[in-house]
């Protein structure tokens, strides 16, 4: 399979670089930092000499750079078998904000995946069966609609939280149209505080997590499952938040205006 993987250079993205390259699947990884981005080749092809591994730059810092990823893919891959929106930021110690002028958690960890999802459905469609996966979280916040980028009360829990129930919110609003087109959509809380960067306190493995997410790429029992969120690999009833059709439609009213897809 050909397969996207957002956020690959650290992480769990690069835990899961590294397994799926080695079970032979060919990789599109993306990243922020081209030093970051040439250094994972370098790791992959030292475990796995003949790994098929293509690189693609981007900050989802600027909405602009997100939508150029996607026009990039489009112009130079044939196909693509599975999108893994795996980039995103954890709970920030203080506000920031984009070039766009958005929140940055919101921007990168929800915009990123909203953009990419919708710009890279005709590429997904041409090779179905196909399979998104969002990497969400069981941290989960009602979206602050009437200040979604928090200018007045900002919280980097509440950032955090709400990005990730936007995910999912996503995922389950979408699944029913882009099953028409033969693709997936589903999300998942890959496991607890694993021991990245982002997190101080580890409670599981990345191993666990990697397990979590190859199981939505791979499984073939999976293949016609959509519209859920798993925590870990058991589906799971998201926040009440996600399963509200009025808010789900709203998130993506929001979605549309803030990013002009």
């Amino acid at each position: 399979m050909i397969i996207l993987i957002t956020g690959a250079t650290d992480g769990l993205g690069k835990a899961v670089a590294k397994d799926l390259a080695e079970k032979g699947h060919t990789l599109i990884l993306h990243g922020r930092k081209p030093e970051r981005g040439e250094n994972l080749i370098n790791e992959i092809k030292a475990q796995t000499p003949n790994a098929d591994l293509r690189y693609y730059n981007a900050d989802f810092a600027e909405l602009s750079q997100i939508k150029g990823l996607a026009k990039e893919i489009l112009a130079n891959e044939k196909q693509l078998d599975i999108l893994i929106n795996n980039a995103g930021l954890g709970i920030e110690p203080s506000r920031r904000e984009s070039i766009d002028g958005n929140e940055l958690l919101w921007q990168v960890n929800y915009l990123g995946t909203y953009i990419l999802s919708k710009m890279l459905r005709p590429l997904l469609k041409k090779s179905t069966p196909s399979r998104i996966v969002n990497v969400a979280s069981a941290g989960q916040a009602s979206p602050n609609f009437n200040d979604i980028n928090q200018v007045k009360n900002w919280s980097g829990m509440q950032a955090y939280c709400q990005s990730k129930l936007a995910q999912i919110m996503l995922s389950t609003e979408l699944a029913d149209d882009y099953i028409k087109d033969g693709i997936t959509f589903n999300s998942l809380h890959p496991a607890s505080m694993m021991p990245t960067k982002i997190v101080q306190f580890p409670m599981d493995t990345v191993a666990e997590g990697v397990e979590a997410v190859t199981r939505l790429v791979e499984n073939e029992n999976l293949a016609d499952v959509t519209g859920k969120y798993f925590f870990k690999s058991v589906a799971q009833r998201a926040d009440i938040e996600a399963h509200d059709t009025k808010l789900r439609k709203q998130l993506i009213d929001l979605s549309e205006k803030m990013t002009g897809i």
